[in-house]
């Protein structure tokens, strides 16, 4: 588990974002930030980041009654990855290492994240994780074992990332491949709904995991997904919330694919910030 009193500052600075919609009364926004700290100072010292964060969101739907405050977030975004599908199937198709490319692809998707800032630069990501060096590479591992494995569980993460995420599966073409998203909506994490808006069950069978944290919470999750966890021969995890809830894990099975969005997450992985991963820790 990566837990750093950091990690509450990104948080609240994340609900600080959603609080300044006009929609939110004031009442709302006073009632959810005193709530927030008292949250936090009841879970001194015993902090899952994940977790605390998924308790978060719980008290500000008992708030402001928002079931899914980034529901016009999550479409705009799954909209604009599906507007870039085309040109990036292309740059597959051309390319001299295929794998390689969409495997780059999926991880520019990574910065499509609302719970670290809704500013950033798609176009840019794209083209710089086309050029530049893994700081931690190991997808000549992941690409072998993939030819290995009988069953592949594959964990998304965000709404618009997955459209990145259908073109690397396209791309791996492996016969039994199952894709999981969240069980409800959290952030702009995706859900089943989301799955299917971009047809990521053309190329998958999709499965929620049966809760609603930004992560894998294997104890909170569903027996379906816990089944298909355990008995999966290779586990693709995507994003930095995936890599909190699995990190303790130390499970050679899991391969990490993410774009290193804060310090916290930097300095455990002994890599620069912004940098891009594929990462074994039974390679480490």
């Amino acid at each position: 588990m990566i837990s750093d009193y950091r990690c509450f500052y990104c948080i609240a600075r994340a609900f600080e974002r959603l609080l300044s919609r006009d929609s939110i009364s004031p009442e709302a926004k006073d009632g959810f930030t005193r709530d927030m700290i008292n949250l936090y100072a009841e879970n001194w010292g015993k902090h899952n980041t994940p977790l605390f964060a998924r308790k978060l969101h719980v008290l500000m739907r008992d708030h402001t009654g928002d079931r899914d405050p980034y529901i016009l977030e999550k479409k705009q975004y799954n909209d604009i990855a599906l507007g870039l599908f085309p040109e990036m199937k292309s740059l597959v198709k051309k390319s001299r290492d295929p794998f390689n490319t969409a495997l780059r692809l999926s991880i520019a998707g990574n910065i499509i994240d609302f719970a670290i800032s809704d500013n950033f630069d798609l176009h840019a990501t794209i083209d710089r994780v086309l050029q530049a060096p893994f700081a931690i590479d190991h997808s000549e591992l992941l690409k072998s074992a993939l030819g290995k494995a009988r069953s592949v569980l594959y964990l998304g993460d965000n709404a618009g990332e997955i459209v990145f995420d259908k073109l690397f599966i396209e791309t791996i073409a492996h016969s039994n491949l199952v894709y999981a998203v969240r069980g409800a909506p959290v952030i702009n994490d995706a859900t089943v709904e989301d799955a299917e808006y971009v047809g990521m069950n053309e190329v998958a069978r999709v499965v929620s995991n049966g809760f609603d944290a930004a992560s894998t919470v294997l104890s909170e999750s569903s027996d379906e997904f816990r089944k298909l966890f355990y008995e999966a021969d290779l586990i693709i995890s995507k994003g930095q919330g995936n890599l909190e809830g699995l990190i303790h894990m130390n499970d050679r099975r899991i391969f990490f694919l993410l774009m290193v969005k804060c310090n916290v997450v930097a300095e455990f992985l002994k890599v620069e910030k912004d940098s891009f991963v594929t990462l074994n820790f039974g390679h480490v």
